[in-house]
């Protein structure tokens, strides 16, 4: 499941500067802990934690790129609105898979009711 190439051990991998800025960008933006982001890039979160400091505020991503300004108005209502319409989809879903079991679980017309020869 992980895609990761497990390096040899002693070799030391070398990563580019667009890798670390999107991981970096990625662990800022996703809300979730170093240390969740650095295992399922196969990292460490020391090197998140200095990648971050290397990495400019801008070249970083995230809240970082946005100076801690809060996102606007406009992006909260598309992002909002895009919730609700994957909610919409998800109630559909459910509801379809609801009558789907009903209608399987339903002992058949044809069949016995209980009696046997």
């Amino acid at each position: 499941m992980n895609s990761i190439k497990e390096s040899p051990p002693g070799t030391r991998r070398k990563f580019d500067q667009t890798f670390k800025r999107e991981a970096v960008g990625n662990w800022l933006s996703s809300g979730k802990s170093a240390a969740v982001v650095a295992r399922e890039l196969g990292l460490t979160e020391g090197l998140l934690f200095a990648w971050r400091k290397l990495l400019s505020p801008d070249a970083a991503g995230g809240r970082a790129a946005a100076g801690g300004r809060k996102p606007a108005v406009q992006d909260l209502q598309a992002e909002l609105d895009a919730a609700r319409r994957e909610i919409r989809h998800l109630h559909e879903q459910r509801d379809i898979l609801k009558k789907t079991l009903g209608i399987l679980s339903e002992p058949s017309r044809n069949a016995t009711s209980g009696y046997t020869r």
